[in-house]
């Protein structure tokens, strides 16, 4: 009786369940994470890197043949040896993906239909069904204010199922009364993803991006040097836009404020500071060549996802 009650009272608008995220596998298979993207895709943008794909294992040294590329040519070996070598190479069978998705209390806000929680995880869910259907290994880092979940890139269905659990759990934990002593700092998280992404690994990173300093971006150049970097920036339209006549209460779980927009300089100060941390992650894009992918509260992820990555139309 109590499960049914709490799936009558559930708004996926609000919070999402693994069966939701897993539902979303179905339904996103037009997608792809691969280096050929639709010509519309974002991943195709003037400032976008273009993913690099698998990459290469050396298999052997072999001496030089008749139609060989005279690129791969050893020249090292081939002055030791006197004879012209080259190195041969196989492409690595798959690559490893790292999603990291933020479930903080700063993504829990939505003034429109989603919070940005939920655009987070369903938009990482997504992308983490895709990773494996095209046969890449696919691993997380979850993070909330009081834990950090870590998944290891394989390629099983076991290890998609498990981290879209650690998603909705880290999800369910989101509540107006949540309260943490000491939490988590988003630069944290950036050196696990350096620990586990050594190299040529595909990290997503869906956030708000809460707490970015002159360290982040330091963490997110070793991160985009060797690896295919994508951020996610998830935002809400009343971040960029707020009303002249507003007037609510606002917390953090603990301490409590009221934000009156009608005074401009407050209305100028809270547009000055969420404008400059995009205008950060944009300065650091274009330095760094890594795409920053906008995602709003407005619509349903898949939807935004499908026309970011180049695809009109509807799965749904």
């Amino acid at each position: 009786m109590a499960e049914n009650a709490r799936q009558k009272d559930h708004d996926p608008r609000v919070h999402v369940d693994a069966t939701q995220l897993r539902r979303l596998g179905a339904q996103s298979r037009a997608l792809s994470l691969l280096p050929r993207q639709p010509a519309q895709s974002v991943l195709n943008g003037r400032h976008a890197s273009r993913l690099r794909g698998r990459g290469l294992n050396f298999e052997e040294l072999r001496n030089y043949l008749p139609g060989d590329d005279v690129r791969s040519i050893d020249w090292k070996v081939t002055a030791r040896t006197g004879e012209p070598h080259v190195r041969v190479y196989t492409e690595e069978r798959d690559r490893p993906a790292l999603l990291l998705v933020d479930q903080r209390m700063s993504m829990f806000f939505g003034s429109q239909v989603y919070m940005k929680s939920v655009i987070a995880a369903e938009a990482a869910a997504i992308a983490a069904h895709r990773v494996l259907a095209q046969s890449d290994r696919v691993g997380g880092i979850v993070f909330g204010d009081d834990a950090i979940a870590e998944h290891l890139p394989q390629r099983r269905q076991a290890t998609l199922h498990r981290l879209l659990g650690s998603i909705a759990k880290a999800n369910a934990l989101l509540h107006a009364g949540h309260q943490t002593a000491v939490p988590i700092a988003l630069n944290d998280v950036l050196r696990a993803a350096v620990r586990i992404a050594k190299t040529n690994t595909l990290v997503g990173i869906f956030s708000d991006f809460d707490g970015l300093d002159s360290q982040s971006e330091k963490l997110l150049q070793r991160l985009a040097q060797a690896n295919d970097l994508i951020l996610f920036h998830v935002a809400d339209p009343a971040a960029s836009a707020l009303p002249g006549n507003l007037r609510m209460a606002i917390s953090d779980g603990d301490v409590q404020a009221d934000l009156d927009t009608s005074h401009a300089g407050t209305r100028a100060r809270v547009d000055a500071a969420l404008r400059g941390r995009l205008d950060n992650l944009y300065d650091w894009s274009r330095k760094y060549g890594f795409p920053l992918v906008p995602l709003t509260t407005q619509l349903p992820a898949l939807d935004q996802l499908m026309r970011l990555f180049g695809h009109t139309g509807r799965t749904r």
